[in-house]
């Protein structure tokens, strides 16, 4: 059964950086073709995806609120998944979580945005950006 344990996140100033990291167990990515993504969240509204990648050739895909801002990238050998988030602003500011598709499920386009694809999700860590 696959776990993910999501961290990195904190406080921070507009136009600050931070790095989220996500360490799974539980799976190879080496030999895993499934689709890998952050998602947002803030009280009251739903959960959104910000990026996704597909571990089978590295599609990436990003909100438009962060294009331009955010990277996401996977380590085959340490089994983790990263969001590098530059340019700040006080809008990012939510819990964050990763979360991952079941095996062979590659996630293309819009749908990789909607939270019921995934099948296993991290516990969330908190990024909060003040002006």
């Amino acid at each position: 059964q696959m776990q993910l344990a999501d961290s990195g996140g904190g406080s921070v100033q507009a136009g600050g950086s931070l790095r989220l990291s996500c360490a799974a167990s539980g799976v190879d990515f080496a030999r895993s073709s499934r689709t890998l993504a952050w998602f947002r969240q803030v009280p009251g509204k739903e959960r959104e995806g910000v990026a996704s990648v597909y571990l089978g050739n590295g599609t990436t895909y990003y909100a438009d609120s962060v294009k331009g801002r955010f990277i996401i990238s996977e380590d085959k050998k340490e089994n983790a998944l990263y969001l590098q988030m530059n340019s700040l602003r006080p809008e990012d500011s939510a819990m964050y979580y990763c979360a991952a598709s079941r095996a062979a499920s590659r996630i293309d386009g819009d749908t990789f945005r909607e939270a019921r694809v995934y099948q296993y999700w991290g516990q969330g860590t908190q990024v909060t950006v003040s002006s």
